[in-house]
């Protein structure tokens, strides 16, 4: 199923197997230390504070679709932290790039459930397969020239070292993730090459935007449905931040326990990955069936999640399952919105801090009401698990509703 990624993606962490992978995590697995991903906090701030800006529009008035507006802020922040690029898909969500990267995930999935475009000279004689074609381009054109910019920078920043010349990378706020691919090494002291970074980046990208912004909004979503939950939450953002305006720091992170159960909760009912597919390397017995070697397994976390045997009343949002008394003796592959093992998603810390922040910022600044029923959401599980109708809030300030204390 994943070689459909392929022509976009390469042979990057996502669709990479044996060696090649192993060697290719082992390289990468540093670049995500929580030392190095506290340099991002300042991008997702700067970006969850635009997205409060154009929320604020929307105070006191009808319900709006917030799919869009999440998913932008979240586009920018993975651009941002990835490429060091800021496209600004917040203020210009009509980018040639931000359309290409909706268009390719749309026609990806379209790929996987059509067995006609299976084919790849088959799938050029569709409409479909140009258009596949085209979006390509224009996705891999982009991310070749951020990449050539950052290592020509890199190599001018090193030889202004011995001048004293130029504007080097140590004057930016921080460096993406494409700064630290282009000086890893491998165990015998090689750096990957253009095409394997080119590989990375086009991944994190595709990775990295989508399924944060879709945790972020059904947390919206079920906070809005659950006002006694959205309480509480307020109540620790109101210890942890008064009425302060301030950015989020490292240490705010550690001291939202409750918001961290709440987003943890939320990817139990809704996991933004709905599906993982894997391919078996040797026989084994599932539920009395005996598997054969060479089959491909596809497994639904969505499903697996819903199990009473570990969440009791399953669809009811509770997000004290995860306080750690709650937690203790449940099965650890009873709950993946991650996956699990060796393979299980490099960039989890990311998305987690991402979610924290930009959450915080949001229920910070207005209560949400939500205007579905579960029903009401049609549900839609492609790449990522969305709601085909988007979701339909309305939003409050906190301080005229006197959520905020006075303190």
């Amino acid at each position: 199923m994943y070689t459909f990624l392929q022509p976009w993606l390469g042979l990057g962490l996502l669709t990479s197997t044996g060696n090649k992978w192993r060697s290719r995590r082992k390289m990468l697995t540093p670049t995500f230390h929580f030392t190095i991903l506290e340099d991002f906090l300042g991008v997702m701030n700067e970006q969850a504070n635009i997205l409060v800006n154009k929320l604020e529009k929307h105070v006191d008035g009808e319900k709006f679709n917030c799919f869009f507006y999440i998913t932008l802020c979240a586009l920018d922040i993975i651009c941002e932290t990835a490429m060091g690029k800021n496209i600004d898909a917040q203020t210009n969500d009509d980018s040639e790039y931000v359309r290409a990267v909706y268009r390719m995930s749309d026609l990806l999935h379209r790929r996987m459930k059509t067995i006609w475009f299976w084919h790849d000279v088959l799938y050029l004689l569709f409409k479909e397969g140009w258009d596949h074609k085209r979006n390509l381009k224009i996705l891999h054109n982009f991310t070749t020239n951020v990449i050539n910019e950052r290592a020509n920078e890199i190599k001018r920043d090193e030889e202004g070292k011995s001048d004293d010349k130029g504007t080097t990378l140590s004057n930016r706020k921080c460096k993406a993730f494409l700064d630290l691919l282009l000086n890893v090494m491998d165990d015998e002291g090689n750096k990957l090459s253009l095409e394997a970074i080119q590989e990375e980046v086009d991944t994190f990208m595709f990775e990295g935007h989508d399924t944060t912004a879709a945790g972020i909004n059904w947390a919206l979503y079920l906070l809005g449905c659950y006002p006694e939950v959205q309480k509480k939450l307020n109540n620790e953002l109101d210890e942890v931040f008064g009425n302060s305006d301030r950015p989020v720091t490292l240490e705010d992170l550690k001291k939202l326990k409750y918001l961290e159960c709440v987003i943890k909760e939320t990817l139990r009912i809704f996991p933004s990955v709905p599906i993982i597919a894997r391919g078996l390397n040797e026989d084994c017995e599932v539920g009395g069936y005996k598997v054969v070697k060479g089959s491909q397994i596809v497994l639904v976390p969505y499903a697996l999640h819903r199990d009473p045997r570990y969440f009791p009343d399953p669809e009811e949002f509770k997000p004290e399952r995860f306080f750690p008394e709650n937690s203790v003796g449940r099965h650890p592959y009873a709950y993946v919105p991650f996956s699990a093992g060796p393979r299980n998603c490099i960039g989890q810390r990311f998305a987690m801090m991402e979610e924290k922040v930009v959450l915080s910022w949001i229920l910070r600044h207005f209560w949400v009401e939500s205007n579905q029923k579960r029903e009401e959401l049609g549900l839609t599980g492609e790449l990522i698990l969305r709601p085909t109708n988007g979701i339909w809030i309305k939003l409050k300030s906190t301080t005229s509703l006197g959520v905020k204390s006075s303190k």
